[in-house]
């Protein structure tokens, strides 16, 4: 779940070929070729970045990070119009300064208020860069640490601007954790006014999860994503007036239609000290690594 402190509906039966079709893509079932059939409306389960409109949703961000080298010390000076659509950070430059806002250096992660013995401080400039894979392949990395000395981690949430206090859009990306260690957590949310919708999230040595927070209050709704945060996976959320549904790998992995918000809200890359189980060992660190970016606008259709 995320803050931050200055610092099942029945599907309708279908029959016949149309239905058989229409139940695969549904379920991600193999075709009759025998690849998986993705069940999320851009058919976004495979290893590249989906190109174009889907559906009800039309594309406003596409970044496969195979542009400019950002590097560690680029993502600083954030604390401009913070948590508005005009925010942005001023250390950073081109494209990456129009399109990405990060959570300015001091802002306290949710750990804070939870009375962890670890707890962290978000530094995007010292955990937050863009550089090429050995393979070429280009990709943002957040590396979370906690300094030797036993203070706070660093922690970093980074926001694609083209989506900032959006009502309503399909937001997905294709991650995975690089290098593991106790006490680093992530938790992608849309949340403001009493909602929250989060996936994925999880504490990166276990596993992942979607949570959605009705709005007015309720019980949350919980849904297993997938066991480990080390392998590739592309997650999607999709979010329409009256529902939202989570996605890992093509595979609709839970949906609610209780308390969803009707409300402009960001969408937030959040990563963070864990909530739930050892703190971060002193001198210790772990990466997270996304290969692409994608979100849509919804528009009625």
């Amino acid at each position: 779940m995320g803050s931050h402190a200055a610092a099942k509906r029945r599907r309708p039966i279908v029959s016949g070929a149309l239905g058989v079709t229409l139940l695969a893509a549904l379920l991600c079932v193999p075709s009759a070729g025998g690849a998986p059939v993705s069940a999320d409306a851009c058919r976004t389960g495979d290893t590249e970045m989906p190109r174009g409109d889907c559906g009800p949703f039309w594309q406003v961000l596409a970044e496969d990070f195979n542009g400019d080298r950002v590097p560690l010390g680029a993502f600083s000076d954030c604390d401009h119009h913070a948590d508005t659509s005009g925010a942005y950070c001023a250390g950073l430059t081109g494209t990456y300064r129009d399109n990405w806002w990060a959570y300015p250096t001091g802002w306290r992660d949710t750990a804070n208020d939870r009375a962890r013995d670890v707890v962290g401080v978000y530094h995007p400039e010292d955990t937050v860069s863009v550089g090429a894979a050995a393979n070429g392949d280009g990709r943002m990395r957040v590396r979370m640490w906690r300094p030797a000395d036993g203070g706070p981690v660093h922690a970093a949430a980074v926001v694609p601007r083209a989506v900032m206090q959006m009502k309503y859009g399909k937001y997905s990306a294709r991650i995975k954790v690089t290098k593991q260690a106790a006490g680093y957590k992530s938790a992608w949310l849309h949340y403001g006014g009493g909602c929250e919708m989060d996936h994925p999230e999880g504490e990166w040595t276990g596993s992942l999860s979607a949570f959605h927070h009705p709005c007015g209050g309720g019980a949350q709704g919980s849904f297993h994503g997938a066991d480990d945060w080390t392998e590739w996976h592309t997650v999607s959320t999709e979010w329409t007036p009256g529902t939202v549904r989570f996605f890992v790998d093509g595979r609709e992995r839970g949906r609610d239609t209780r308390g969803v918000p009707d409300r402009p809200l960001s969408w937030v890359l959040q990563n963070e000290s864990a909530l739930e189980g050892p703190g971060a060992a002193p001198g210790s660190s772990a990466q997270l690594e996304i290969t692409w970016v994608t979100a849509y606008a919804y528009g009625w259709k």
